[in-house]
């Protein structure tokens, strides 16, 4: 392989004096046996040298899970001896001897991820899930396949509540996202692409997948059909189909026929082994699953007050009917932070508290409830502990890690408290599932903007505007790279989401068009135009707004004054109330650019940090990217 131009005699000979000229070249430098020749192997001596691989090797024997995942987080996607090509031989040999090491590793890895969650240290778990995931995808099963099951169509000639549509689509998600060796798309994500008018393809495209499922449900007064089809995603072609036709009473047992014939033939057709899923606890009540589905249903497509509060009683009497239902106790704590978060309120803590009360009812019923538990740390937030929140974050990845919501809830509460280099994994993996849900790209632009990365901050944050969210965290990108006019007028536009993606602070009247305008115009020079006039002014108004608004606390105040580094108007919101609304703002705390940085420069900070749980989460999960150790001394 070495010298493949030569008779093998000469070549063996050419090996001979290299290896003499090596062996010359490492005692010349003081590594007297460095080199290990015997008659059938050459090797270095792994006692005398280092290297990332053999460090790797020697935390996984040890059961390190943090230097493991550090490691692996250093090396990222290089390839073992980079840039070693000799030959095409040498290359297919050395190809060979990467895929054996990359396969022992991967198997101790995984073993090492089962140790970690057994002795309870999730946190090094789920980081290490996280790192093994970006290095090697299959560290949790085979080479993954991207897939997303569209909504399914409908076609009702009897009339009445009808929900077996949704019931098809939600048993195949479900059993589909436990399957190793598949990435699911995010729900939201393929109910924003689904209503585009796209093809297949363009679809597939918009996912980041390789794979589509679409199908639909036909209603006739003798029969139900269902028919289910796999795409190839880049060209559009059907691959795969079946079709099941049966009574009602067949299909509310569709999860048993789904499981046992159709997540069998689509992981057949994928050349996935079809691994043993999981029980899922599902009801037993008809009624109170279509009662499940609609609320489920009805929170996720929209956000208006009507729809939200309709949700929670679709659900609440889904569990009247079958209080065991794990899934729906999880679905309703769903629904009370969204309802919580996006729709006006003055209750938001309370409602924060229901739905962990929800949650918890959910994982007693049920373990395997990871979200549930991501859940519970929203209020933990509320409560000012922090590091309880992460626990049980931790805890959630550990249970479900190929849950985008349960990724990106970890990712978030690591950004709140300014470990954004650790954050970034999670909120990428996030994003991978679920790329066409803005808030998600928010994230991601908030997480590179906070490590200086401003082109891709740039871009995540264009990527946000265009999937409808306001363009607030965009222009502060844009001002903190010294574009203040473009920032101005970004921000400036946001105005037009009012009373849809943007709804009036809880207790105040909508706006006219004349005054929303102008206190955006006053808003966006005073967040982006970088003249300090136009600043002091938006921070006397947010001022005068902490002290007369129904809530002191809302984001439409918190927001910017982080933006604009109103060091004691951000303290005071935080110090008076977290609630799930505001605590998104949280994450741009955490930006070493001026004017944010002189919330965290403001001699206060430290106090205010320790009064709301942040000193005591720093403690346990490691300080922040800015603040390595305690600036106290401590």
């Amino acid at each position: 392989m070495l010298w493949p131009d030569r008779f093998l005699e000469q070549a063996k000979a050419s090996l001979r004096q290299c290896l003499l000229d090596l062996r010359r070249q490492f005692e010349n430098k003081g590594c007297r046996n460095l080199l290990v020749v015997t008659r059938s192997a050459v090797a270095l001596n792994r006692n005398l040298w280092l290297s990332d691989l053999s460090e790797l090797e020697e935390a996984v024997a040890q059961g390190k899970g943090t230097r493991t995942a550090q490691i692996l987080e250093s090396v990222a996607n290089l390839p073992m001896l980079q840039a070693a090509s000799l030959n095409q031989a040498f290359d297919n040999w050395l190809s060979l001897k990467r895929h054996e090491v990359d396969a022992r590793l991967r198997k101790s890895i995984a073993r090492l991820v089962s140790e970690l969650r057994t002795t309870g240290e999730p946190e090094s778990s789920a980081r290490l899930i996280a790192a093994s995931q970006a290095r090697y995808p299959v560290a949790i099963g085979p080479a993954e396949i991207g897939l997303a099951v569209l909504p399914f169509d409908q076609i009702d000639q009897v009339g009445g509540d009808f929900f077996l549509a949704e019931g098809v689509t939600d048993e195949l998600v479900s059993r589909l996202g436990k399957v190793e060796g598949i990435a699911l798309a995010g729900r939201t994500s393929v109910l924003t692409v689904a209503a585009r008018g796209q093809t297949l393809s363009e679809m597939a495209a918009s996912l980041r997948v390789t794979h589509l499922i679409e199908g639909e449900v036909r209603r006739t007064p003798d029969a139900i059909v269902v028919r289910i089809a796999l795409i190839e995603g880049v060209t559009g072609s059907e691959i795969w189909a079946e079709r099941i036709e049966g009574s009602i009473d067949d299909f509310f047992e569709s999860r048993k026929i789904i499981g046992n014939n159709v997540i069998a033939a689509i992981c057949r057709v994928l050349g996935l082994p079809l691994s043993p899923a999981p029980l899922r606890r599902m009801t037993t009540n008809r009624e109170a699953y279509g009662l499940y589905l609609q609320g489920r249903s009805l929170f996720r497509r929209s956000i208006t007050d009507g729809a939200a509060a309709k949700s929670v009683d679709l659900l609440e009497e889904a569990l009247a009917l079958d209080p065991e239902f794990a899934e729906c106790w999880t679905a309703l704590a769903d629904a009370h932070v969204h309802n919580a978060v996006y729709t006006p309120c003055l209750d938001r803590v309370e409602r924060s508290q229901t739905a962990a009360q929800c949650a918890k009812r959910a994982v007693a019923l049920d373990p395997g409830q990871g979200h549930a538990l991501a859940i519970q740390g929203i209020h933990e937030w509320t409560r000012k502990n922090p590091a309880g929140a992460l626990d049980l974050a931790f805890e959630a990845y550990a249970r479900e890690p190929r849950n985008a919501d349960v990724a990106l809830r970890l990712g978030s509460f690591l950004l709140y408290i300014g470990r954004t280099d650790a954050a970034l994994p999670f909120i990428e993996a996030g994003v991978e599932q679920d790329p066409a849900y803005g808030r998600n790209h928010a994230m991601l632009a908030t997480a590179h903007f906070n490590l200086g990365e401003m082109d891709r901050a740039l871009a995540a944050g264009q990527r946000m505007v265009d999937l409808g969210m306001p363009g607030m965290w965009l222009a502060t990108i844009q001002a903190a790279v010294g574009e203040h006019e473009k920032a101005t007028e970004t921000y400036y536009a946001s105005r037009m989401l009012m009373n849809t993606v943007i709804l009036p602070p809880a207790g105040t009247e909508p706006m006219s068009d004349a005054v929303r305008d102008a206190y955006w115009a006053i808003a966006s020079k005073g967040c982006c135009s970088g003249d300090d006039s136009a600043r002091a002014a938006y921070c006397g108004m947010l001022d005068g707004l902490h002290q007369t608004m129904p809530d002191p606390c809302d984001p439409s105040i918190a927001f910017p004054a982080i933006w604009m580094g109103h060091a004691e108007l951000v303290m005071n919101i935080y110090r008076e109330c977290i609630h799930p609304a505001n605590m998104f703002g949280l994450m741009s705390l955490w930006a070493d650019v001026e004017p944010i940085r002189q919330t965290r420069r403001h001699a206060g900070f430290m106090d205010f940090a320790e009064h709301v749980g942040l000193v005591e989460a720093w403690n346990r999960h490691g300080w922040p990217d800015l603040m390595p150790k305690d600036p106290r001394g401590a």
